[in-house]
């Protein structure tokens, strides 16, 4: 009487009125919103770590561009003052140059006037012995020749010096 496609529609109808009456829809339903929950939250959590990873990575790129800037302002001062001490050098060196030729040029001009002097001096010495000498042959009295010798030796002595 039934044919077994009847009986086969029964069957299915009775099998899916089974599992609503034991709520297997609703609980597969809630495994599936469990499981989507479970993933919205993993992709949640990976944003959020994505998210910090370029933050930090923002971050350190910004210190290393800091940390150059700085290297490089460090070297250009070391630069400066590295020509700054060479000028101060120079000037000092030069500056000990000056003062070593003008104490030398001094030291030339004062053994200059001392040989000058000294030629001086012995040439007024040479002076005085020949005059004596030539007053001495003139004259024959003693007492006349030691007055005039002695004048005459002032009056060189004071034309000398």
């Amino acid at each position: 009487m039934f044919s077994d496609t009847i009986w086969a529609f029964v069957g299915l109808i009775l099998f899916f009125a089974l599992l609503q009456w034991l709520k297997v829809p609703s609980k597969i339903g809630g495994a599936l919103d469990k499981q989507t929950d479970n993933i919205k939250s993993e992709l949640d959590e990976a944003r959020k770590l994505r998210e910090e990873a370029q933050h930090l990575l923002a971050e350190y790129q910004r210190k290393r561009t800091e940390a150059e800037a700085e290297a490089e302002q460090i070297v250009a001062d070391a630069k400066e003052e590295a020509e700054r001490l060479a000028v101060e050098a120079d000037a000092a060196l030069q500056e000990m140059i000056s003062r070593r030729t003008k104490a030398a040029e001094a030291k030339i001009a004062q053994a200059e006037a001392n040989a000058i002097a000294e030629v001086k001096a012995r040439a007024a010495e040479v002076a005085v012995e020949a005059a004596e000498e030539i007053i001495a042959s003139s004259m024959t009295n003693d007492e006349t020749r030691g007055k005039v010798l002695s004048e005459s030796i002032k009056q060189v002595s004071g034309r000398l010096n």
